[in-house]
């Protein structure tokens, strides 16, 4: 029964059973406009042709590409080395800290959390008492005034 199957499947297709259709633009129909091949704006670049020149030399000359230059490959390791040793150093920094200055850092963070509150507290006041603030402010000032 498959053996039959496929005969009437290579009955049906006379081209050999292939799936592909054919463009029309083959048959030569001077009517039609045919396609042009779209450019690779990567391929086109003067960059890229450079770097493709570049990479068969090096191949020709039997230069591996993940072989860099001596002098770039000391100034890229020092590079590295001189990150390496400025983080190191920061972290340093951070761990020794005198007892002072962890002393000092704890009473600002303390009086920084105070003044905080005493905003909010000063934020939730009734009205009638910031008004009452804002007279006491005024009377002194013209009191103070009158005196000079």
């Amino acid at each position: 029964l498959p053996a039959s199957m496929y005969t009437e499947i290579q009955r049906e297709r006379p081209d050999g059973g292939n799936i592909l259709t054919h463009p029309d633009y083959i048959d030569g129909n001077p009517d039609l406009i045919k396609p042009k091949k779209l450019l690779n704006p990567v391929k086109a670049s003067k960059s890229h042709q450079e770097l493709h020149r570049e990479l068969l030399m090096n191949h020709k000359r039997g230069l591996s590409v993940e072989s860099k230059p001596e002098l770039q490959r000391v100034l890229e390791h020092r590079r590295r080395d001189l990150l390496i040793k400025q983080k190191k150093e920061e972290e340093e920094a951070k761990k020794l800290q005198s007892p002072f200055e962890k002393e000092l850092l704890k009473r600002h963070q303390r009086l920084d959390q105070l003044e905080k509150e005493q905003e909010n507290q000063e934020d939730h006041a009734p009205e009638f008492i910031k008004v009452k603030e804002n007279l006491r402010r005024t009377s002194t000032v013209t009191g103070d005034e009158k005196a000079a």
